[in-house]
């Protein structure tokens, strides 16, 4: 089985809500996750260059990237990289998730949306689901307290003008996508937007809430894992 996996984290920019997903991984495995800055903002455009230089120089890979940077993800995935065998998106999008009023709303907001902490029930809501473990509360919230609003903030809105529907056109690995069934941020139409350009996406539906990989790390670990066993 192809087991070199290459991690992009989702807004929080960080390595830290990756490891009970890694751990659950089956062996062999050689997994690399990427961390931005957590005290600055780079545009997409940046943070491509860093992607680019991060990926692996020699032996094939498989890129995976969590909602944030799965516009990302596409951009680096159309250039066509050599050793890129697959490509995992997981609670994605190639436009924004963010559609009309609620777009501007969001566009508004941003500025002041994380200089306060977020509330537990909002935690539940939007990103973790019912029922979750507070050990799993906890490292979303020091995740989150670990970067910089300002750069949530311009993160935040870098997602609400994301476009990469041409880009997604030229990718030519596999795709898969994870779909976090209870997802209250990222919507369905998200995938099927991606589906038009790609029909053969594969996709897999895992009951759970946004931060699908944090909350069934087993369920999504599998899928990942029957995916590069077939790319192998």
């Amino acid at each position: 089985m192809m087991n070199h996996l290459v991690l992009l984290p989702g807004m929080h920019g960080t390595s830290e809500l990756f490891p009970e997903f890694m751990n659950a991984m089956p062996e062999p495995k050689h997994i690399e996750p990427l961390c931005y800055a957590v005290g600055a903002s780079p545009t997409y455009d940046q943070l491509l260059a860093i992607v680019q230089s991060f990926a692996p120089a020699a032996g094939a890979y498989v890129l995976l990237a969590e909602s944030y940077s799965t516009p990302l993800a596409i951009r680096f995935a159309s250039t066509n990289p050599p050793n890129l065998r697959g490509l995992i998106l997981c609670a994605g999008f190639a436009t924004s998730p963010v559609r009309g009023w609620g777009k501007l709303l969001a566009a508004l907001i941003a500025p002041l949306a994380f200089r306060l902490p977020l509330p537990k029930a909002a935690l539940a809501h939007f990103l973790l689901g019912k029922q979750a473990p507070e050990s799993l509360h906890a490292s979303v919230r020091a995740a989150i307290r670990s970067v910089e609003p300002a750069v949530f903030a311009a993160r935040l809105l870098q997602t609400l003008k994301a476009d990469v529907r041409a880009e997604l056109a030229k990718v030519a690995v596999p795709i898969l996508y994870i779909r976090a069934g209870q997802d209250r941020l990222v919507p369905t139409s998200c995938l099927e937007e991606i589906q038009r350009i790609k029909p053969q996406t594969e996709v897999v539906k895992i009951d759970g809430p946004h931060l699908i990989l944090q909350r069934e790390p087993r369920r999504a670990a599998e899928a990942v894992a029957r995916f590069l066993q077939r790319l192998a």
